[in-house]
């Protein structure tokens, strides 16, 4: 069993990275005073995998949209009942995601951490599926498909997307729809979980309070050895243009919400997750609280409390979004185009780089003294081929040139989008 030690002078700090017989990586970041242990179990798949094949077949295989998502419920019900029942008992928080590229179950304890892991490691191992119960998980899916066409939170998201995206399935809701759900039977997702949850594509990521010799009995117990297995994802064609440049959708909101996205040059994965950080930086140039143009928008009442900025990274996107609600989304849409094109004329004020980086710098400070938030880290940082702390260095090294440079490539007004929820009166609900 390889253990490797890796080690911050910045934090003065380190987690273990343990390549278990099993084939399963092992990323393992004790925190002394914390009362909270956080696991992660993920594997390298997500809602984009919707055509792949393995070493072993001819031909690509096609999915229905929606099936990562959809295998992600069924695991938590074996033949012994429902996986939270066992959960109740150790006293832990259990949950699990699906994102567009993994899948990941999870729970947070205080005690009873050896129990807890053990049932995390044993049920995302032991898959049961029959057709009988894979029936009843398309009714209970589509229902929560339907309930998420309500939220205007996950339109005004997907419908910049789209607006965006012409043929990257990103554009395509994580859960599918109930047309597309409707294919996936027993032998499918026996078919995906063989592919993607082989040990050699997962990854176990804990923080907080535990010891390395417990979560090395438990892998030891009940992980058995896997071989190794070649995935090959379908080639994304996506022209840089983008599908549409303003989509309105109308929902029961009080007033307009709205979200702004970039398509950005994307690179392969662990290039996008640098340019991810030297993105928030340029957010934080562009329309950060403490910006002449957030100052602005807000005067104006075009914005309020709620106008975030971040950045969706993954192994073949990248898109920088600034969201928020406010009475006239053109115009603020309008105004951050112009913002850019300034910054493109004039160049980045040094001082203004050098607020920005320490605001960002804060933030992620704030993320590795939190055990939730350092497991997630980890997590994201292994996946697209980095080591835990490359993150904080890649924020500390950047540059006000090196963001200058990015700002034709990803940051191009003419490849951008704007997505509108409005207010709908009585029976003009879209």
């Amino acid at each position: 069993m390889k253990q490797d030690k890796i080690h911050s002078e910045t934090l003065g700090e380190s987690y273990i990275k343990i390549e278990h017989p099993s084939g399963l990586t092992m990323l393992l970041y004790p925190m002394e005073g914390f009362s909270v242990a956080h696991a992660l179990f993920a594997t390298r798949y997500g809602s984009i995998d919707d055509c792949f094949k393995t070493g072993a077949d001819k031909e690509f295989l096609e999915v229905p949209a929606g099936i990562a998502h959809f295998l992600e419920h069924k695991l938590f019900e074996n033949e012994q009942g429902d996986v939270f029942s066992l959960y109740a008992a150790t006293g832990a928080s259990a949950n699990a995601f699906t994102s567009f590229e993994k899948t990941a179950y999870l729970f947070s304890c205080t005690d009873h951490f050896e129990e807890s892991l053990e049932i995390l490691l044993n049920f995302v191992t032991h898959p049961y599926f029959s057709q009988k119960t894979v029936e009843k998980e398309q009714g209970i899916i589509g229902q929560e498909i339907r309930m998420y066409d309500d939220s205007p939170d996950w339109q005004v998201f997907f419908g910049l997307l789209g607006a965006l995206y012409q043929n990257h399935p990103i554009s395509i809701d994580i859960a599918g729809t109930v047309e597309t759900i409707a294919k996936i039977d027993a032998d499918l997702l026996y078919r995906c979980y063989g592919t993607f949850y082989n040990l050699h594509n997962m990854v176990l990521s804990i923080a907080g309070n535990f010891t390395v010799e417990t979560v090395i009995q438990v892998a030891d117990r009940i992980l058995k050895p896997a071989e190794p297995i070649a995935i090959s994802r379908r080639e994304i064609k996506e022209p840089p243009y983008v599908q549409s440049k303003r989509v309105e959708k109308k929902l029961a909101v009080a007033q307009p919400l709205f979200q702004i996205g970039f398509k950005a040059a994307a690179g392969d994965y662990k290039q996008n997750i640098a340019d991810q950080i030297r993105c928030e930086l340029i957010l934080e140039l562009i329309a950060g609280e403490s910006t002449p143009l957030y100052r602005k928008l807000y005067d104006q009442g075009l914005i309020n409390q709620v106008f975030v900025t971040e950045v969706l990274a993954g192994p073949n996107y990248i898109v920088p979004m600034l969201s928020g609600e406010g009475r006239d989304p053109d115009e603020v849409y309008r105004q951050i185009c112009g913002e850019i094109e300034s910054m493109k004329e004039k160049g980045l004020e040094e001082d203004r780089f050098l607020r920005a980086q320490r605001a960002c710098y804060g933030r992620y400070m704030g993320i590795y003294s939190n055990p939730e938030s350092v497991a997630g880290l980890l997590l994201l940082a292994h996946m697209s081929g980095m080591e835990g702390y490359e993150i904080l260095d890649i924020l500390t090294s950047a540059t006000s040139a090196q963001l200058y440079e990015m700002l034709p490539t990803h940051f191009n007004s003419e490849y951008s989008a704007l997505s509108v929820i409005t207010p709908a009166v009585e029976g003009d609900v879209d």
